[in-house]
């Protein structure tokens, strides 16, 4: 069983070996914040990822880049370990949320202990962290697995390119590791997260003038409201199931009976068994007003992360590595989605959320705790070192 011989007091690294690099690794998140990376600037984002080959190739990986013309080309990289065990994979991606321009208003910045700038928690310090542990399990001499890294430049749009490339390189791996930023304060590990879906529901009604012929028109916003009622239905906070309609359109003008509507909805589950069951009842919609249409598009986009076996297995090798550093390493579950939602999906042991201590993701007060960075990234080094 794999792990299953990890014993505390074999870990070769200690938060000391950082905390003297620390200057440094703040010196590569300041460079790798300020190359702005937004999902949909694919220019901009293969800027980076020329930049991050070039570190990792300094680390002693090989490295290749998947190429598409629809988002930045994702990077892999192979760290040779001294044994013929499969390899261990690093997950994460490049790309953040924030336009081109957002360094002018949120630059990169030291205060109060944290370093702060878009994109630094949600993930470029996790990439810092990959590159520093590294480095480390290098100099060290130690045998290891070897290791695999993954970068893709999709993953806050949904990894529609990225996907295929994630599963194929993860299916060659013994476990996975994922480098997004880690929950809450305490910095806990996340053992599962729900699976995240969309469905747009459209309604075609009839349109007539609201004042001359009202009597003639059959509204799509009407029957649009009457639908996201029966919507409302689905949530089931005990099975973890909720139902979003988070963008709604319709109409034209204040004096026309609006001839078509629709609604953008965001589902999350917590569990694959119920994917189909939400599905059945989204398409099974019918309208309330016969003379009107409805169609349903869209479904689930990443299946759900569950808490399995492999992953708390992952998890227990994380907390004995953590105990060595003195720290007490909990775990949560979320409701957000990573990639790691396809690696576990495959029957993959996955641990996520061993990247950086902070808050704000996606937000203006984006930061890392800088006295947490030195810790973390012994302990991402202290598991490629044993597990």
């Amino acid at each position: 069983m794999i792990f299953a011989s990890m014993t505390s007091g074999t870990f070769p690294f200690g938060a000391s070996i950082f905390t003297e690099q620390q200057q440094p690794m703040l010196q590569t998140l300041e460079r790798i914040v300020e190359m702005e990376s937004p999902s949909d600037n694919k220019a901009a984002v293969d800027r980076l990822g020329q930049v991050l080959a070039s570190e990792f190739a300094a680390v002693g990986c090989s490295v290749r880049l998947h190429r598409n013309a629809e988002a930045g080309d994702h990077l892999q990289a192979e760290f040779p370990g001294g044994n013929s065990q499969k390899p261990v994979m690093l997950l994460g991606h490049f790309d953040t949320v924030w336009p081109l321009g957002t360094l002018r208003k949120m630059p990169f910045r030291i205060g109060d202990g944290r370093a702060f700038g878009p994109g630094a928690f949600d993930m470029k310090a996790g990439i810092v962290m990959m590159l520093f542990a590294l480095r480390a399990l290098r100099d060290s001499g130690r045998q290891h697995r070897p290791v695999t890294i993954l970068l893709d430049t999709d993953e806050e749009t949904g990894s529609t390119t990225s996907r295929p490339v994630v599963e194929a390189v993860a299916r060659e791996c013994e476990a996975v590791l994922v480098l997004e930023p880690s929950q809450g304060p305490q910095g806990q590990l996340k053992t599962s997260r729900k699976g995240v879906g969309d469905y747009t529901i459209r309604v075609f009604g009839q349109a007539s003038h609201a004042g001359l012929d009202f009597e003639k028109g059959h509204s799509a916003i009407l029957e649009l409201s009457r639908q996201l009622l029966e919507v409302a239905k689905f949530v089931d906070m005990e099975r973890g199931i909720t139902v979003n309609p988070g963008v709604v359109h319709g109409g034209t003008r204040t004096n026309v009976v609006a001839a078509e509507a629709m609604a953008e909805v965001d589902v999350r589950i917590a569990w694959a068994a119920d994917a189909s069951a939400l599905e059945e009842k989204f398409t099974s919609l019918k309208p309330f007003d016969p003379h009107c249409r409805i169609e349903v598009s869209g479904g689930l986009n990443r299946p759900p992360m569950e808490r399995t076996e492999g992953t708390v297995r992952l998890l227990r090798a994380a907390q004995d590595a953590a105990r060595s550093l003195g720290i007490e390493l909990g775990e949560s579950a979320v409701g957000g989605g990573s990639d790691g939602n396809f690696t576990s999906a495959l029957g993959i042991p996955t641990l996520d959320g061993l990247g950086a201590v902070g808050e704000g993701a996606h937000a203006i007060h984006e930061s890392i705790v800088l006295a947490e960075l030195p810790r973390r990234t012994a302990l991402l080094a202290n598991l490629l070192a044993t597990i």
